[in-house]
């Protein structure tokens, strides 16, 4: 039974413990897009305000409450790629729980609050990562994301196209949004490339495509997130 002197155990269990879990969650799904060929990638622990970076790892403030990872320039983008990506998570938080279970069916761990604790809510993670809703705010639960692509709702991964387009009279560059509609000139192409990559990280999924006369080209792209 669960008493008094539990509590401590508890809070240290619960802030602990769910973060190592979120960072599996991630783990799962960066793992899926990096062999998709996915670049900058970055995973966030928490939410709030960044207190430290370590390389691909962003601790938040409230480090112990949400997570999710972004990326950019996935070379697949077929259904079947997306679905890999977004079931990641779930998968690893999942198989995780199995290795952690085995291991104390198997003496290599001795059961308590942590393991209890790594079990339960890793459990907790698959079951509302995997329920098809879409989450305060807009964003689709894993579930959801699988779900639509299985229906071949391919609009949920169809990007916004952002453009950087260089003028007929060869000067200036603008940045068309993806009604193409004019956003800013620039005198030169690097500034263009900046605010079109800042409006469309703005807006994910989407992509910016370079205009130059009759050469068109993406030179980035940015997946839906995964939570």
């Amino acid at each position: 039974m669960f008493g008094i002197n539990d509590i401590p155990k508890f809070l240290l269990a619960f802030f602990l413990v769910l973060p190592v879990i979120s960072i599996v969650h991630e783990a799962g799904h960066v793992l899926f897009a990096w062999l998709m060929g996915a670049k900058n990638i970055r995973v966030v622990v928490g939410s709030g305000k960044p207190v430290f970076t370590k390389g691909i790892i962003e601790i938040r403030q409230y480090y112990f409450w949400y997570g999710f990872c972004t990326f950019e320039n996935i070379e697949r983008k077929e259904k079947l790629a997306n679905i890999l990506i977004f079931s990641g998570g779930a998968l690893f938080n999942l198989l995780s729980t199995i290795a952690v279970i085995l291991l104390v069916e198997n003496k290599f761990l001795e059961t308590g609050m942590i393991t209890y604790q790594f079990t339960y809510f890793s459990m907790y993670y698959v079951f509302f990562a995997l329920l098809p809703m879409i989450y305060p705010g807009g964003n689709y639960s894993d579930g959801k994301m699988i779900l639509e692509l299985v229906k071949n709702k391919e609009e949920v991964i169809r990007e916004r196209t952002y453009r950087v387009q260089k003028e007929s009279n060869g000067g200036s560059w603008q940045v068309l949004d993806h009604k193409n509609k004019l956003v800013q000139t620039f005198q030169k192409e690097e500034d263009a490339v900046q605010k079109a990559r800042e409006i469309a990280q703005e807006h994910h999924p989407s992509r910016i495509v370079r205009i130059n006369g009759d050469e068109e080209k993406e030179i980035q792209n940015y997946p839906r997130i995964p939570l």
